[in-house]
């Protein structure tokens, strides 16, 4: 096994789906918002706000890896 496999099996596996923390948290980053953990019960916009006083610990280090994993890679919208 090569370092980069044992350092990515060593991370918890987030839900990826489209409003879910992780999700939200790479969106803020990507455009430029600041970290306000949130996230949706459903798709993003088309169901439930959760905000970050109901979301609980694993959501909210979910939002927090989302936001810390886009910020690493760098990528943010252009906006001209």
């Amino acid at each position: 096994m090569t370092m980069k496999e044992i350092q990515k099996a060593q991370l918890p596996e987030y839900d990826g789906r489209h409003g879910g923390a992780f999700d939200r948290g790479s969106a803020d980053y990507y455009y430029s918002r600041g970290r306000r953990p949130h996230m949706f019960t459903g798709d993003t916009y088309n169901s439930t706000k959760i905000s970050a006083e109901d979301m609980n610990e694993r959501d909210l280090d979910a939002y927090n890896a989302g936001y810390d994993d886009a910020k690493a890679c760098g990528d943010r919208k252009d906006w001209r």
